[in-house]
């Protein structure tokens, strides 16, 4: 059995492209590994995979959670075990491909156990910290999960709400879920991960050209669209690149000038965040700086054939 590839880089740097190829040539299938293309809602702000490129090989995980899901790793990684049983069961070859380091991190390094949070729950700890300030939840945590509370900032909010909604739902500290053995979907010898780490003032000038290609395809009816459903701006779909300022221009607050400005800024913070992130969690993954698509597609089948003569 081949192993599972999986491709990670940074927004815009030519991960669909490099996927569709592959799969073209390795009689492979592709499983989507982005938390934000999970969404159905939003195919252009997120840039999934357009319909006539999910037509040219199979696609799985794409666009088919709704917008007002609170969608987790640990269901992703539940989804992503049996896609791959399928599709290594039909002698294919699994492609995983997407920006969210997490996602890959699950796959061969385990995800610990933690049970979901009910939305009540999720509403119960909104209130507090809109009431008190997500520095006094911090001091919260501070008495009931000291471990995690102290790699924390206070200011993390994301963070603090979801510690202190596990402890809420399970009674017990996040920091004690997490040292609970886990089990990986992938081991060594299994898979094969592959960094694309493009020059980033050509990957920048990327971002700032796709937001505009972006716009003319019609990205701001899909984010009208969803503003209309009225749903909770803390939810991760309402968080897609590019939403949270395109609200605030359908919602008189700024310009289409400053919405565009600080939609092309923050991803593109985002993508210098992904960098990092590549560097710290996965070290030793080959790199792939070319942006040349020829150039990626040999440095790939020159491993692949390195992993059959062993």
């Amino acid at each position: 059995m081949r192993p599972a590839l999986l491709i990670h880089g940074p927004t815009a740097s030519g991960k669909t492209e490099l996927a569709i190829a592959l799969a073209k040539a390795l009689d492979g299938e592709i499983v989507n590994a982005d938390s934000m293309q999970v969404y159905r809602d939003l195919r252009l702000l997120t840039a999934r995979p357009s319909e006539a490129e999910e037509a040219e090989v199979p696609h799985h995980l794409f666009g088919r959670v709704d917008a007002a899901e609170r969608y987790s790793t640990g269901k992703w990684l539940g989804e992503a075990r049996s896609k791959l049983a399928d599709i290594q069961r039909r002698g294919k070859l699994a492609i995983f491909v997407g920006g969210t380091g997490l996602y890959f991190l699950s796959m061969i390094q385990g995800l610990s156990d933690i049970p979901p949070v009910p939305e009540d729950v999720h509403s119960e700890v909104r209130a507090l910290v809109n009431q008190e300030g997500v520095a006094s939840l911090h001091s919260r945590l501070q008495a009931i999960d000291p471990a995690t509370a102290g790699r924390l900032s206070p200011n993390d909010r994301q963070r603090i709400m979801r510690a202190f909604e596990v402890w809420l739902a399970t009674g017990r500290p996040l920091s004690e879920l997490y040292q609970a053995p886990k089990s990986v979907l992938l081991d060594d010898g299994e898979w094969l991960g592959i960094a694309l780490t493009p020059p980033r003032s050509r990957l920048y000038a990327r971002i700032d050209r796709r937001f505009e290609g972006m716009m003319m395809r019609g990205a701001m009816d899909e984010a009208r669209a969803l503003l209309a459903r009225g749903l909770d701006p803390q939810l991760p779909a309402m968080k897609a690149h590019g939403m949270p300022w395109l609200a605030k221009f359908i919602g008189g607050e700024i310009s289409p000038e400053e919405a565009a400005e600080n939609a092309k800024r923050d991803t593109r913070r985002y993508a210098k965040r992904q960098f990092t992130w590549i560097g710290r969690q996965f070290p030793f993954w080959p790199r792939l700086p070319s942006p040349d698509l020829g150039d990626r597609k040999k440095v790939i089948f020159a491993l692949f054939r390195e992993i059959d003569r062993r």
